[in-house]
């Protein structure tokens, strides 16, 4: 719960106009009650092999019934970003959709060879033919996810099948995971923006060593594993401050370190 509090916090800082909507199990009990954050239960598997597996099941839900909002006369737009709880965002997001605009759904992608595609940052466009082409695009990760990934279930099995279902299209080159710059492919019927990670879903290094900066133009910081302690540090040294860079430079110098969830 504090790591979903400080969650909150940082969109609340950076994205004020924007709306928290938090997928769960309709049998959890989240005790939020702040302004502009709904709590939508969605039923599933959420145990902890069938975690991931129901993630994806869950965009897949929530997707279908925006569709079926529109489908009823909904004319207003609202473009949709799916997260893991143990982000930051530490500059507004809005820009992603006016600088890009003939993308529906955006993933962040690294430099890595089995695993370049990251599902801890999802964007969708908020226009019926973005929702509808994004939810397609999420059931053929699901059924690949499925068919050939279920020993990986607990962990990294989305990440498998977005990769497999990427790197199968025929005319994509993989050659441009290795460059940290935006760009535009049709896979599968999709119109799909690749952002860097290193900007919209870098992760600090951990452990010493392993400390190799961090980029000036980060918008999204990623606290994966034993960091998420580093997250709630970087969020009262921001209170303290309310200076967004005097945090990202208590990140920078916590790399050097190693520290325990």
């Amino acid at each position: 719960m504090a790591i979903l509090d400080v969650f909150i916090n940082f969109i609340q800082v950076t994205m004020p106009p924007s709306d928290v909507i938090i997928l769960t199990d309709p049998a959890s009990d989240l005790s939020v009650h702040r302004k502009g954050i709904t709590i939508y239960p969605i039923e599933g598997e959420y145990s902890r092999d069938k975690l991931m597996l129901q993630r994806i099941r869950s965009y897949i839900t929530f997707l279908e019934r925006k569709l079926q909002e529109h489908s009823q006369g909904q004319r207003l737009i609202n473009h949709y970003i799916f997260t893991d709880s143990d982000i930051a965002v530490v500059d507004d997001l809005g820009h992603i959709f006016q600088n890009h605009q003939n993308f529906h759904l955006a993933l962040t992608f690294r430099n890595h060879k089995d695993q370049p595609l990251n599902s801890g940052f999802i964007a969708v466009r908020g226009t019926p033919d973005g929702i509808l082409r994004a939810k397609v695009f999420l059931q053929e990760i699901l059924s690949i996810y499925s068919s050939k990934y279920m020993n990986a279930s607990r962990m990294l099995g989305d990440q498998l099948a977005l990769a497999w279902v990427v790197k199968s299209h025929p005319s994509f080159d993989t050659r441009r995971f290795t460059k940290a710059q935006a760009f535009v492919e049709e896979i599968g019927g999709a119109s799909v923006l690749f952002l860097p990670c290193a900007t919209f879903n870098w992760t600090p290094p951990e452990g010493a060593g392993q400390f190799h900066g961090m980029p000036l133009d980060v918008k999204v910081v990623h606290f994966k594993g034993s960091r998420k302690r580093l997250m709630l540090e970087s969020w009262n040294f921001l209170s303290s401050s309310s200076d967004i860079s005097d945090m990202l430079c208590l990140i920078l110098a916590s790399g050097r370190t190693k520290y325990d969830f």
